[in-house]
């Protein structure tokens, strides 16, 4: 069974490596599960120290 939830999310997108300003908040649509798969909710995530680096440019993911 599939279900759309049709509503949107906040969501902090990095474009491009900088500093802090490089960070834009964006409405993003809310996923679809598929066969198989599940939604979760998510009210708030944390932000590690090196994803200030990966978005200053420092350390690439692999």
């Amino acid at each position: 069974m599939t279900t759309a939830t049709g509503g949107t999310s906040a969501a902090v997108q990095i474009a491009e490596t900088g500093g802090p300003e490089m960070m834009h908040l964006v409405q993003r649509r809310d996923p679809v599960a598929g066969e198989g798969e599940v939604t979760v909710a998510v009210a708030a995530a944390g932000v590690n120290f090196i994803d200030t680096y990966h978005r200053s440019g420092l350390y690439e993911l692999p």
